[in-house]
């Protein structure tokens, strides 16, 4: 009975740590990540309110202050108030500034950086990376996007998974897994109205 009973606890034990175990690995958003998710989506509500030409039920949030191996580009449902999907995002070359964990940006033609604000997801056309999204900013920030031709596209240099390391830079497009695309490309496929896109620091 003794021996039953201490493999009845062991396995009990296995299991429910196997469980928190999955639980931690899903939960990849950090309460401070998620603070700042949620000021952003108080001003993208805000300015579909004022501008219905806009998609109401998801938007794209990309926190660069995240480093760049581990997930960034959120998906988020509107309606449910909640993040549905996540993955690795690239950003330019052009941002980095030899300091580990500081990015700079800029709108400037031929700088590989990285704009900052909000952007319009637009048509699509396919490039040299395949199928692409223009992208057209909507600020003064990234308001010169269209003509440095920053799109959202993939590249299979891009992981699928997180890790403890730095990911391959863009031009300044941001640039995604190919499987992660797929999903998100779903999503922006069925859109009857522009998503927004909301690159912030």
């Amino acid at each position: 009975m003794k021996i039953f009973t201490l493999f009845l606890f062991m396995t009990v034990g296995v299991f429910t740590g196997f469980k928190h175990y999955i639980c931690e690995e899903e939960s990849t958003i950090t309460e401070v990540e998620l603070e700042r998710i949620n000021t952003r989506i108080v001003d993208i509500k805000k300015m579909i309110s004022i501008d219905h030409k806009y998609n109401s039920k998801i938007a794209f949030l990309v926190d660069m202050k995240v480093p760049s191996g581990k997930n960034r580009f959120f998906v988020y449902d509107l309606e449910k108030n909640e993040v549905i999907d996540q993955g690795l995002v690239a950003h330019g070359s052009g941002s980095e500034t030899g300091i580990k964990g500081m990015l700079k940006f800029s709108n400037l033609p031929n700088s590989n950086c990285t704009s900052l604000g909000k952007y319009a997801v637009g048509k699509t056309y396919k490039g040299i990376f395949g199928k692409a999204y223009r992208l057209a900013g909507l600020e003064e920030t990234n308001n010169k996007a269209l003509e440095r031709a920053i799109v959202l596209h993939a590249y299979s240099a891009v992981p699928l998974e997180e890790q403890n390391y730095y990911i391959s830079n863009s031009h300044g497009c941001p640039m995604v897994n190919e499987e992660f695309f797929k999903r998100i490309q779903k999503i922006i496929d069925s859109s009857k109205s522009n998503i927004l896109m909301d690159i912030y620091y």
